[in-house]
């Protein structure tokens, strides 16, 4: 079954971005943030961060389940000007490796296409991640931010220049 694309727009949609926002945390992040903080990300609170930013969001289904999303939007570094930031990209684990989250990145740097540079943060120490952006054409330009995910975890910013 092909994947589609698209706004997340419906109920059903939030809840399925909610779902594999924090099914994908589970299965990404075990070792890279603390148990504890995992423990603490329930579904529930990702179905509140769904309704709370529900606008730029694309979602790839297969059928009527949601598999995958990316948010995107203007940057919110200050130190970047005219940039667009990709703030999210998570695809389930067992449909990962079939195109989807390229798909998404794709779709997320055409609807950023009036900024020259889009950014986005990756946790240290997650190399699978930071391969896939890699081959995407994202190359770090040496910034850091300090994350409070129940411990202090360093985030490494990568740019994608047009």
């Amino acid at each position: 079954m092909p994947f589609v694309y698209k706004k997340m727009e419906t109920e059903e949609e939030i809840l399925g971005k909610a779902y594999v926002h924090w099914k994908s945390w589970q299965e990404t992040y075990p070792g890279l943030v603390p148990t504890s903080y995992l423990e603490a990300l329930t579904l529930e609170k990702c179905e509140g961060i769904a309704r709370r930013w529900p606008d730029n969001i694309l979602v790839a289904k297969e059928g009527d389940r949601v598999v995958g999303f990316a948010g995107y939007g203007t940057c919110r570094d200050g130190d970047l000007d005219n940039a667009g930031e990709i703030f999210a990209l998570y695809v389930l684990g067992e449909v990962q490796r079939q195109g989807i989250g390229t798909e998404l990145t794709r779709r997320a740097l055409d609807l950023l296409a009036d900024h020259p540079v889009v950014a986005l943060w990756v946790l240290d120490g997650n190399e699978k991640a930071i391969r896939f952006y890699e081959k995407t054409g994202f190359r770090f330009d040496g910034a850091e931010q300090t994350l409070q995910l129940g411990e202090p975890r360093t985030a490494r910013r990568m740019l994608f220049a047009r």
